[in-house]
């Protein structure tokens, strides 16, 4: 299957994978940051504006980059030696990237934040729970997590093998199936 990426397609996409990897866990740092910050304040203003420059962040940022690494991570994949589902780090790296999507779309609100915080800078009372603007800290803070574990992957790439198909054993059950087709073979396989 590696066959179809020449070594200089490959190093390309190699270099794109690992500069939009390395671009989406500085976005998402910085959604820690600016997230940490309106959640510290006590100025409902800078609360506000935090909570609305982070979609821009996420949509200009974030998306792009995170579609861009798993894009190129599965071609990498596929077209390289070590495979998709062959190795468990890239089985997990795989994994890390979607729940990292995940949990971006459906954990964490910036939207709704700034909707939530509308009121406070004309004066009024700040609407948002303190427990709902940690807990978005806490998606973020999870995507770094993950993020970083995937980078750790990608440096060590342990060698265990998730797949290992020169050896696969031969059920009982399939044993019949496959003493023909050796039996047919020149040479008995």
């Amino acid at each position: 299957m590696s066959a179809f990426l020449g070594p200089r397609a490959r190093k390309t996409i190699l270099v794109i994978h690992v500069v939009t990897s390395v671009a989406l866990l500085g976005e998402v740092w910085g959604l820690v940051l600016l997230n940490t910050a309106a959640t510290l304040t006590s100025d409902p203003g800078l609360a506000h504006a935090a909570y609305r420059l982070m979609p821009t962040m996420v949509f200009g940022g974030g998306m792009p980059l995170s579609l861009t690494a798993l894009t190129t991570g599965i071609v990498l994949g596929l077209g390289s030696h070590w495979g998709l589902f062959r190795y468990y780090w890239t089985a997990a790296k795989l994994v890390l990237l979607v729940s990292v999507i995940c949990v971006g779309m459906f954990l964490f609100d910036p939207e709704g934040m700034a909707a939530a915080t509308e009121g406070s800078i004309s004066g009024g009372p700040v609407l948002v729970p303190d427990t709902r603007q940690w807990g978005q800290v806490a998606a973020l803070g999870t995507q770094i997590v993950m993020l970083m574990t995937a980078t750790v992957l990608s440096i060590s790439k342990p060698r265990a093998k998730l797949l290992d198909v020169s050896r696969a054993r031969i059920a009982p059950w399939q044993r019949s199936s496959a003493e023909d087709v050796r039996s047919t073979t020149p040479n008995g396989g």
